[in-house]
């Protein structure tokens, strides 16, 4: 098969336009997306300063769900916790997400020695549900967009890579 010049263009254009977009730093509004079909994604994306970050990961299809992840960029770790969620299984719904939310700001208020992820999820037992402190191999949107350079040996984001960020270990 020959290509005609204008097919080569075509196909040199549209590598080059792959290439540029996979290549391009990732600007944080840019983390807020649908991951799952139609039915989940992440949203609420947020500096916390000094390599940590914070989004919502939400879920809805015959049943809702909030969890949130408080992740620091540089180790690769990250607090996980449900903060409402309505038929995802036989639990009573709930909404706790503006206590569960009140206990992380005031954390974030006082000095970050203080602040570990050991100790939010202590706070966070009463409203919050679900809390794990949990390993990410892959980078996750929001550290790729503050924090490239803590990536470490995690797995580096992508936008082309709609799925969220992969665990390893549960503590």
């Amino acid at each position: 098969m020959t290509l005609t010049p204008y097919l080569k263009i075509f196909f040199l254009l549209f590598g080059l336009t792959f290439w540029a977009s996979s290549s391009q730093a990732i600007e944080l509004e840019q983390c807020t997306r649908v991951t799952t079909a139609v039915h989940g994604g992440e949203d609420m994306h947020r500096d916390l300063g000094e390599g940590r970050v914070m989004w919502r990961d939400w879920w809805s299809h015959e049943g809702t769900a909030s969890d949130f992840f408080l992740a620091d960029c540089d180790v690769g770790r990250a607090l996980t916790f449900r903060t409402a969620e309505e038929r995802m299984n036989d639990r009573s719904p709930f909404d706790r997400t503006e206590a569960a939310l009140e206990i992380v700001e005031l954390h974030q208020k006082g000095d970050r020695v203080f602040a570990t992820l050991e100790r939010i999820a202590k706070d966070l037992r009463k409203p919050a549900r679900d809390i794990k402190i949990v390993t990410l191999d892959t980078e996750p949107c929001a550290c790729a967009a503050l924090y490239s350079g803590m990536r470490g040996d995690k797995v580096p984001f992508t936008l082309n890579n709609q799925i969220a960020p992969s665990l390893t270990k549960v503590k």
